[in-house]
């Protein structure tokens, strides 16, 4: 459902991605979503990373506070707090926390988070 204002919900905990298991737990709070892109934001605890997995759709990664290891494609980057990265479609990628971090992501097209990330 379309939301103008983000909700005060609790973060919620992901242990797969895309049916990927990850090392360590994800707390992810949906904040909005839209006709054509979802935000959410993501605190992960140092040492924590994603299994590799790709999906449908695009996801921007904006980093507030902390620093992640993104590798996209194969490509490694690390991405600083104030630095953003793009996980294109279809592209294999993982996410690391180098430190405990916050981030903000921006999916498009909206995915189905149940399936992503377990989310209702």
């Amino acid at each position: 459902m379309d939301r103008l204002v983000s909700d005060p919900a609790e973060p919620r905990p992901v242990t797969s991605i895309e049916g990927v298991p990850t090392s360590g737990t994800f707390f992810v709070k949906p904040m909005l979503t839209g006709d054509c892109l979802a935000m959410l934001q993501i605190r992960m605890a140092r040492g924590v990373r994603s299994g590799t997995h790709s999906h449908s759709h695009e996801s921007i990664v904006y980093v507030i506070s902390g620093s992640l290891r993104c590798v996209v494609g194969g490509e490694a980057l690390v991405v600083h707090a104030g630095q953003a990265c793009r996980q294109p479609q279809n592209v294999p990628h993982s996410v690391e926390a180098l430190e405990d971090s916050l981030f903000i992501e921006v999916k498009a097209p909206v995915p189905d988070l149940l399936r992503t990330l377990g989310l209702s």
